[in-house]
C-alpha cells in the first residue's frame, strides 16, 4: 500500500480518534509533453506534513502550497494547470493539471481496505461536492453512480479528466492494486532484507516460512506472511504469473519447491529464482533432470540472482540486486501487456 493511502486510512475507519486532521488529496489529473510524474501520482498534504509525491521540484513545492492555502481558508476542491518550464522553471518543460481535494477519510478507509483490487475514483472538480468509488467491473461502492461515468467505449482506462455536454469536469481516477505478485520463501537474514527492500514498491509479498518465531511482529503493509508446514501446496496453487524467490534453510526444502514451481503448468508466466550458487544451480540441474523436469523448464530458472555486476554477499547488497531485478522482471511485463492491448 502506498505511504499516502496508509496516512490516509489512518485516522478513519471504527475506532478513529475524533477530530483527525484535515489533509488535502494531490492528484496528477493530467498531463502534456516530458513530466516528472504520471497521471493518477498523488500525494496527501496536512498542515506539517506531507506522504507520496507528484514529482519534486518547484510543482511539487507549489503544489503543497496551494493544498495547506486551501486548508487555511476552508477550500474543499481546486484544479490548477503547471506550465514546467515558462513558469516554473523545470527543465522537463511539460505541462501538469493538479487536482486538489479535501480528504474524505470514509472513503480513503474503503480504498485502503481494496489495496489489493483495482478501483476508480469519481471526484466533481465543478459544481456540486460529489464523490463516489468504484470497483474495475463499474459496481458502485461508495457515492452515487453517474450516467455519464464509463471506462468502456473508448474511455480511457487510466487516471483522467472527464468532462460532461454542460461543461461539469470530474476526476476519473484509476486507484490501481499492485499487479506484481512475489511468493518469497524464506524468513533469514537475505529474506528479511528483501521484505525491507520491496516494502514501498508497487508490489504484494507472500512471506513463507516453516519457523513462525522468525518473522517479526510488524511487517510492510504490502506483505503478507503464512507459516506453513507445507510450503510446496503454496506454490502449487499460486496465480499465473507469480514471481517466486526460493531461500530457505534447507537445500532439500529448496529443491522440493523448486521442484513444485517448475512443474507448474503456468511456469511460462511464471519468474523463479533460487539462491545460490553457479555449483548449487548444476546440483539441482541434475536432481530435477532425474526427477522429469524438462530442460526448458531447468533453462527457466534463475540462479544464482540479482542484477549482474553486483557482487556483495551482504544480505541488504543481496536485497538491493535482486529488487532491481524483480522490478526488470515486472516492468518488461507491464511494458509487454500494454503492447498486446494496443495490437
Amino acid at each position: 500500500m502506498e505511504d499516502w493511502l496508509q496516512a490516509a486510512a489512518s485516522d478513519a475507519g471504527p475506532g478513529a480518534a475524533p477530530g483527525a486532521r484535515p489533509a488535502v488529496l494531490v492528484t496528477v489529473a493530467a498531463s502534456e509533453g516530458s513530466v516528472p510524474r504520471e497521471p493518477g501520482a498523488r500525494m496527501l498534504v496536512d498542515a506539517t506534513r506531507q506522504w507520496g509525491t507528484v514529482g519534486g521540484g518547484h510543482l511539487e513545492l507549489r503544489g503543497v502550497e496551494t493544498a495547506r492555502a486551501m486548508l487555511a481558508n476552508g477550500e474543499t476542491r481546486r484544479l490548477e494547470r503547471f506550465p514546467l518550464g515558462p513558469s516554473l522553471g523545470q527543465c522537463c518543460g511539460g505541462v501538469v493539471q493538479l487536482a486538489f481535494e479535501l480528504l474524505d477519510r470514509d472513503h480513503a478507509a474503503l480504498l485502503a481496505a481494496r489495496s489489493n483490487e483495482d478501483s476508480w475514483r469519481l471526484v466533481a472538480l465543478d459544481g456540486a461536492p460529489d464523490l463516489a468509488l468504484f470497483d474495475a467491473a463499474g459496481q458502485c461502492l461508495q457515492g452515487s453512480a453517474r450516467p455519464g461515468f464509463t471506462r468502456g467505449h473508448g474511455a480511457p482506462q487510466f487516471t483522467h479528466i472527464m468532462r460532461e455536454p454542460d461543461g461539469r469536469r470530474w476526476l476519473v481516477d484509476k486507484v490501481a492494486a499492485p499487479q506484481a505478485h512475489l511468493m518469497l520463501f524464506g524468513a533469514g537474514h537475505v529474506g528479511a532484507a528483501i521484505v525491507r527492500a520491496l516494502a514501498e514498491l508497487p508490489c504484494r509479498v507472500t512471506w513463507v516460512d516453516e519457523r513462525e518465531d522468525l518473522f517479526p511482529a510488524q511487517v510492510p503493509a504490502n506483505v503478507t506472511v503464512e507459516a506453513t508446514d507445507t510450503p510446496e501446496v503454496l506454490a502449487e496453487r499460486a496465480a499465473p504469473g507469480t514471481s517466486f524467490l526460493v531461500m530457505t534453510h534447507s537445500h532439500a526444502l529448496d529443491q522440493r519447491l523448486a521442484e513444485a514451481i517448475l512443474k507448474r503448468p503456468s511456469f511460462e508466466t511464471d519468474w523463479f529464482g533460487l539462491i545460490g550458487s553457479h555449483t548449487k544451480r548444476k546440483q539441482f540441474e541434475h536432481r530435477l533432470r532425474d526427477r522429469g523436469i524438462a530442460q526448458a523448464r531447468l533453462a527457466s530458472m534463475v540462479c544464482p540472482i540479482g542484477v549482474p555486476g553486483i557482487e556483495g554477499k551482504q544480505p541488504a547488497v543481496i536485497a538491493v540486486a535482486v529488487a532491481a531485478q524483480l522490478l526488470m522482471v515486472w516492468e518488461a511485463r507491464t511494458a509487454n501487456l500494454a503492447s498486446r492491448e494496443t495490437i
